[in-house]
């Protein structure tokens, strides 16, 4: 479980705890059962009671998708084996409370890496899967479903399947928030490297308009690339933006004393952010103070710095709870994608942002490739961005309402894991497969027996 879990007792003398997501918003009270084998986690499904239960791995979904009030939330981080690795076929067979950050622990001195991560590598792999993950490289790569091989689901009957690609099962699954059941074990295809270090090139791009093209003709080139992008920026340099773009550095690349030891997996950690913080520190200055700097700083154009796996996917994650640096009220963090052809919808989307004026200095802006097949997996192809935001600001409910409006009207989409606040009646347009969702469920689980404070606020 992550932090932001905080045992109370119940009123009928159970013992309960208080859950929220990364954002820490909307915390709800629920029963946590935490199994240590496959037998206790069947139990814990059949002991779920009337409101029913949800798996949950470390608390990095933002919203409330690992949340279920009043009812039980099933941490699944007590089944965290890796049973076996294929070091010559590139495949790994592990529980799925394994985290990839374990993951890479182990990988790493074989030669293989995750084939997919987030920004932080504190996720579990069902929760990778439950939220079809996506990362730096979805434009080469696809989301992390597109790699799994097969995976055991234990279903809300007591049965446990195994699901291959191709079947309506998986598709429900990737992506499904975990409403379809709980992963037990997944077998993953990997990615090999000779090395684990990055082969880092940075530019500055000048406004939005420079950032898309950037992207658009020269993606192609790299595994992994992202943008951090100004969003108080205004005028001429509206959408102004770091543009790093990566692949894993070949052997050849690193000076003589690095060669020794190519494949040895370093992280740095950074005192942990105070648990109180007051509101107010992340105001309209200092974040506008950060960014001008952060954009200053970075070089025009830099080419092929080496830099430590840590450091390029999850900067963050050296940090601990950096969560709380917004304070007790949270963060909303708002994700969306519009397609290919509604360029001028995200121009328009950036550029009411940046004159509302809220503070934001984590904001990234990425482009997809091809779908993947889960029907509730986020990413299509097209452009990404990332933003948190402070959860009290005045009007921001409202004005994230209107953003999903204009959202909804370019064909384009929320991301569920990082949701607490979508109106429901925009979820069909924005998910076209949703009836087929929720035609399965209603078969594999006539009972409700997997709810979650996500599935109740939007009727999944």
């Amino acid at each position: 479980m992550s932090a932001d879990t905080d045992s109370v007792p119940d009123v009928l003398g159970l013992d309960h705890t208080t859950v929220t997501g990364w954002g820490r918003t909307a915390p709800t009270v629920a029963r946590l059962i935490r199994p240590q084998t496959y037998e206790e986690a069947a139990a814990a499904v059949r002991d779920c009671g009337a409101r029913g239960g949800i798996p949950r791995g470390l608390g990095r979904a933002y919203g409330d998708a690992a949340q279920n009030a009043g009812g039980s939330v099933l941490d699944m981080t007590g089944l965290d084996r890796v049973h076996a690795i294929d070091a010559d076929g590139g495949t790994v067979l592990c529980d799925a409370g394994v985290s990839l950050h374990r993951l890479m622990e182990v990988l790493l001195p074989l030669g293989w890496f995750v084939p997919v991560t987030p920004g932080t590598r504190y996720v579990t792999v069902g929760g990778a899967i439950g939220a079809d993950i996506h990362g730096k490289n979805h434009h080469v790569s696809g989301s992390f479903s597109r790699h799994v091989l097969a995976f055991e689901l234990l279903t809300a009957d007591g049965e446990i399947r195994t699901v291959i690609p191709g079947t309506p099962l998986f598709d429900a699954t990737a992506g499904g928030m975990g409403l379809t059941g709980v992963i037990l074990t997944a077998t993953i295809r990997l990615q090999p490297v000779e090395t684990s270090l990055m082969s880092v090139d940075t530019e500055r791009a000048a406004d939005l308009d420079d950032l898309m093209a950037r992207l658009a003709a020269t993606d192609h080139r790299y595994r992994y690339s992202v943008a951090w992008i100004d969003l108080l920026a205004r005028g001429a340099a509206t959408g102004r933006a770091v543009l790093t773009r990566g692949d894993h550095a070949p052997l050849d690349a690193l000076p003589a004393r690095l060669r020794r030891d190519p494949l040895s997996f370093r992280t740095s950690r950074l005192p942990s952010a105070p648990s109180v913080l007051p509101e107010g520190l992340l105001t309209r200055t200092t974040v506008g103070l950060f960014n001008e700097l952060w954009y200053r700083k970075a070089p025009r154009a830099r080419s092929g710095r080496l830099q430590r796996i840590s450091a390029f996917f999850h900067p963050l994650d050296g940090v601990p709870h950096w969560n709380r640096v917004y304070g007790p009220g949270g963060f909303v963090q708002y994700q969306f994608v519009v397609g290919y052809g509604q360029e001028d919808a995200l121009r328009r989307i950036v550029r009411r942002i940046s004159e509302r004026r809220y503070p934001s200095f984590l904001a990234v802006l990425k482009r997809f490739g091809e779908s993947d097949p889960g029907w509730l997996s986020f990413p299509v192809p097209g452009w990404t961005l990332a933003l948190d935001i402070p959860a009290g600001l005045p009007g921001l409910g409202a004005f994230l309402d209107e953003l999903d409006e204009e959202v909804a009207t370019a064909g384009g989409r929320v991301y569920l894991a990082k949701d607490a606040r979508l109106r429901p009646e925009l979820l069909a347009a924005m998910y076209p497969r949703l009836d087929e969702f929720r035609t399965l469920r209603a078969e594999l689980d006539p009972h409700g027996v997997f709810t979650s404070d996500l599935s109740r606020r939007l009727g999944l």
